[in-house]
């Protein structure tokens, strides 16, 4: 079993910025893929930013060049750093976790962006 805690989310203005963080903890061999989900209201949860194990990342077309996903392996986390947001990025922000063929969320962490 693995958990994941986000923490990070808050209120911030357009333009401004907040890192989210993810922790994880358990049975944590073999994670090869963590990444951000977004999910805001009457929306689909949809894929932010992914990070494999040999450090490759991918981003939605919608925050590249404004957000960047990072790991520290020492620490077991995975970090969001969010630049430049929009009212648009308002969302609950989800850690995910994929150990093989098992996939694992966090709580989730509220993000909004004040115009």
């Amino acid at each position: 079993q693995v958990q994941l805690v986000e923490s990070g989310g808050g209120l911030v203005q357009a333009g401004g910025s907040l890192r989210l963080s993810c922790a994880a903890s358990g049975s944590l061999f073999r994670i090869n893929t963590m990444a951000w989900f977004r999910q805001a209201p009457g929306k689909q949860r949809e894929l932010v930013a992914s990070i494999y194990s040999r450090s490759s990342t991918n981003y939605a077309d919608s925050v590249k060049g404004r957000f960047t996903i990072s790991r520290d392996n020492a620490q077991n986390t995975v970090y969001l750093q969010m630049n430049s947001l929009k009212p648009e990025d308002t969302a609950v922000y989800y850690c995910h976790a994929a150990q093989g063929t098992q996939i694992y969320w966090g709580q989730g962490t509220q993000v909004t962006v004040s115009s």
